[in-house]
């Protein structure tokens, strides 16, 4: 149990706690304690009205999302809980952009806030294509604790792993 692939970049310190908690069988259930509630968000069209409310709320003149959807394959063949796609068409003598925001199944059964921080994650996309100061800014400004659900959610798949 010693390689905790999701807490990798993390300092040895927490993932030795973490490490503690998995073989106490208390990881699971202090999550659960911390995050107690489901959201209510099952279709892809629920989930593109929750993205597009966000995205009014704090990017409104960030491009526009077109297709917004849950994706069963994401996280086996990507590696990603979340994804972005842009792509351009030529219609006539114009260029059409088409966003895309592809969201991991896993999120329809987590707690609301794991879903809140992809989301939070892949629309700074739209605006800030790689990780860097400006992304992380953007992120916290949408979702002021996003740092924090990002490391609960690394705990959240880490247990999942192992509980597997």
């Amino acid at each position: 149990m010693s390689e905790l692939k999701y807490l990798h970049g993390y300092p040895e310190h927490l993932q030795a706690q973490a490490r503690q908690l998995l073989q106490q069988g208390r990881l699971g259930a202090m999550l659960a304690e911390k995050y107690p509630g489901q959201h209510t968000i099952r279709t892809d069209n629920a989930l593109y009205d929750y993205v597009l409310t966000i995205k009014n709320q704090f990017m409104r003149a960030a491009p526009p999302v077109h297709k917004v959807a849950f994706d069963n394959h994401l996280q086996v063949l990507h590696r990603a809980l979340g994804i972005h796609r842009a792509s351009s068409r030529v219609q006539g003598v114009k260029l059409r952009a088409h966003k895309e925001i592809r969201i991991a199944a896993l999120f329809q059964d987590t707690p609301p806030e794991f879903l809140r921080m992809i989301v939070v994650h892949e629309l700074a996309h739209l605006q800030e294509m790689q990780h860097n100061k400006a992304f992380y800014q953007l992120c916290l400004h949408m979702e002021p604790h996003y740092h924090q659900y990002e490391f609960d959610l690394r705990l959240y798949l880490t247990q999942r792993e192992f509980a597997l």
